[in-house]
């Protein structure tokens, strides 16, 4: 009856089947040189270009138990990280099959539990050696990047922008793939701050930064203090290269309420190799071969930066970048402008060229400009129903009352531009467009925050609510115009710029002529963005390009290979049996090269992703060969750090940026990595524990009165 039982049992785990048919969807989506997808929608027969597992999973029908779960964890690693779900999803599928092996072999399912939780927290624990701080990895970067005739020019000082020169303005516009030019700016005025711009030459990778130190401040965990202000070099790489000249750093909201901020301060400059102080090369690190993305970034933290420097500010924050998706317009014409960037319609347009170079009043609305919105927590008068608010009138007069009241308390007050968190009433849109007031929807809170302080302009829920005091001053809107100075439009709708004196928004302009495109460019950005906000707040990150993983594989086959110890009886009293004590010993090693064979089947993916092997046959042969390299070398970690650090290992896959003519090194977030490993396995695993569950269910009186019964739970 048992062997009969587990053969059913390995049968008949849908769960975990379920979840290594859906984690083989995303296998090429593992590593930085992805395989994008196609994803089409059936009813309206429409497709997207997708390369991240939280859209391929969000475009499934997951009608399963198991599929809504593994949704519901990746969407989860989104949240809070917003990177590590193509791994996540890959160690789902890898460890679900491997357990399914174990299953085979007879392997009680609590043996496999208590090892390969226990197998994965000592992993977490062998890799912290490969953590590097941020100081480190800016200081090699910056110190490999040198050449002997790196410096014959002297370093020249750029200073802040000013919002509503024009010529800054274009400055800062300008293609951040163009080839590099003298930039002749004369002065600098930001209403109020004054700092002096410098001519100089600025070459296309000038200011690769380096940080000096990262030290956080007492009782603020989430605070990240920066050491060194980031000036820029003239001339820091030999290299010819193409990415962005302008570099910095992203980091906490202001709002410390917000969710996903990071705080930085920023101090005095201090020396490095070849005088860049910003973060241009961990950037690059972080990227992982978007370069697309990692420009923008590098264009973004440069301009905080220099804001910092002229303003007196020492705050980096996240949420003061904002993203605007522009179609028909080509991938190069994407860019960094200061300001909020939104579409609207082209009627808005019109109210827009009435109001260009003119201060205008601003109004914040937190919630719905509709006659029907009641904020959050409002209740009607119980047993109380309305039959008709207003008598004697119609019922269609009650909006009309509504948009009347409403467009003359914005009149009254000289409101000239809205910025409404939700939705907007269609037939006050079109009664505000007529009056030349411009009233926008669906913005969201951290434009309206930066409006609100930039404006002193008070948030809103309802018209009523409004008085003098809640109305800003110094906003300014106009059309925006691409690198090239032109006015775009796009058809159905305009993209428009709105700024204030002193606001620290600035908007990524993202660009392709191909709308199926769109979704995907935007996923990279945010990624990378993230990416470098987890690692200021870390103050460290991890070896990339398979040095982790590669480090776990190597503990955890060493762990395998340990004889066998006796249960002791510690280990006894966590289980209901000394049975479970002993059997955990027994299948240690089998269950141990299961969670191994997951690292294993991760590298080799990635290699083969990334063409470094013709097959996993050829890759998983070239992970065996640096696992005995290491084995020989005495100590795992100290090989791989070694060959790490000469772009050799895995024969070259940390090294995306082929075209530099060597390996450029790649790091990894810590927590973001090793949450993903965390959530993979307690997926798998209670799935696993669930299904075992319900297969012994209907053999519940049969099994108890077996000689086996303590192999099984009973509920």
């Amino acid at each position: 009856l048992p062997m009969a039982f587990r053969d059913m049992n390995a049968r008949r785990h849908i769960g975990l089947q379920e979840l290594s048919t859906l984690a083989s969807a995303g296998r090429t989506l593992l590593g930085p040189m992805k395989s994008w997808k196609f994803i089409v929608d059936e009813s309206t027969n429409q497709s997207t270009l997708i390369c991240s597992a939280v859209r391929l999973i969000g475009s499934l029908d997951l009608t399963s138990a198991a599929g809504q779960l593994l949704n519901e964890t990746i969407q989860a690693q989104n949240k809070e990280f917003k990177t590590g779900m193509s791994t996540l999803l890959f160690l789902v599928g890898a460890w679900s099959n491997t357990i399914l092996e174990c299953l085979q072999q007879n392997v009680p399912v609590s043996a496999i539990v208590s090892v390969m939780s226990e197998g994965l927290n000592s992993c977490c624990e062998r890799v912290q050696c490969l953590q590097v701080s941020i100081h480190d990895v800016n200081r090699e970067l910056c110190s490999s990047s040198i050449r002997p005739d790196a410096f014959k020019s002297e370093t020249c000082q750029i200073g802040c922008d000013s919002l509503l020169n024009p010529q800054i303005f274009m400055y800062f516009q300008k293609d951040i793939s163009a080839p590099e030019e003298t930039i002749p700016i004369n002065s600098c005025s930001r209403q109020g701050d004054d700092c002096g711009f410098k001519k100089c030459l600025v070459p296309p990778l000038a200011s690769f930064g380096s940080v000096a130190s990262l030290v956080k401040p007492a009782g603020d965990r989430r605070a990240s203090v920066i050491s060194g202000s980031g000036a820029i070099a003239s001339s820091c790489n030999k290299h010819k290269l193409t990415h962005s000249r302008y570099f910095s750093t992203p980091g906490k909201s202001r709002f410390s309420n917000q969710q996903g901020t990071s705080q930085g301060y920023l101090s005095e400059q201090s020396a490095h190799p070849c005088k860049c102080y910003g973060l241009g090369h961990l950037a690059m690190a972080l990227s992982h071969g978007n370069q697309t993305s990692m420009k923008l970034l590098q264009s973004i933290i440069e301009y905080q930066r220099e804001r910092a420097e002229c303003s007196g500010s020492s705050q980096f924050n996240v949420a003061e970048i904002v993203t605007c998706c522009l179609l028909t317009l080509p991938e190069s014409c994407s860019c960094v402008s200061p300001g909020f960037v939104t579409l609207v319609l082209p009627e808005q347009a019109a109210v827009i060229k009435h109001f260009e170079d003119k201060p205008l009043r601003i109004l914040l609305m937190d919630g719905d400009l509709t006659e029907q919105y009641r904020h959050l927590g409002f209740n009607r008068p119980y047993n109380v129903r309305t039959i008709l608010e207003y008598p004697g009138r119609q019922e269609g007069r009650a909006e009309d009352l509504w948009l009347s009241c409403a467009l003359g308390t914005l009149t009254s007050f000289e409101v000239n531009l809205v910025l409404v968190k939700g939705n907007v009433c269609e037939n006050l849109m079109e009664r505000c467009i007529a009056n030349h007031i411009l009233v926008i929807g669906s913005v969201s809170r951290d434009v309206m925050c930066a409006f609100g302080e930039a404006t002193s302009a008070q948030p809103v829920t309802y018209l009523t609510q409004l008085n003098p005091s809640c109305v800003g001053s110094g906003a300014q809107v106009e059309l925006w115009k691409a690198s090239d100075g032109r006015a775009v439009d796009l058809g159905e709708l305009v993209p428009v710029r709105i700024k204030a004196r002193g606001i620290p928004l600035l908007t990524a302009v993202l660009t392709t002529t191909v709308a199926s495109k769109m979704q995907l460019i935007e996923d990279q950005f945010w990624t990378l963005v993230y990416r470098l906000h987890h690692a200021l707040n870390e103050q460290k990150v991890f070896l990339g390009g398979g040095a982790v993983e590669l480090l776990c594989l190597s503990h955890v086959q060493r762990l395998a290979e340990e004889p066998l110890q006796p249960a002791n009886k510690n280990s006894v009293k966590g289980f209901h049996s000394p049975w479970l004590a002993a059997s955990v010993t027994e299948y240690k090693s089998v269950v141990l090269q299961a969670l191994a064979s997951g690292w294993k089947q991760y590298l080799s993916v990635v290699m083969c992703n990334t063409a470094k092997a013709s097959s996993e046959l050829e890759a998983s042969t070239s992970v065996e060969h640096h696992l005995k390299k290491a084995s020989d070398y005495g100590s795992p970690s100290a090989y791989i750090l070694k060959e790490f650090r000469r772009g050799g290992l895995l024969r070259g896959v940390s090294g995306p940026f082929s075209d530099h003519g060597e390996s450029l090194k790649v790091y990894d977030n810590i927590t973001a990595k090793t949450e993903a490993w965390r959530r993979a396995l307690d997926l798998v695993l209670l799935v696993l524990q669930t299904d075992a569950e319900i297969i012994t269910g209907p053999k519940r009186n049969e099994l108890l009165n077996s000689h086996a019964s303590s192999q099984f739970m009973f509920l």
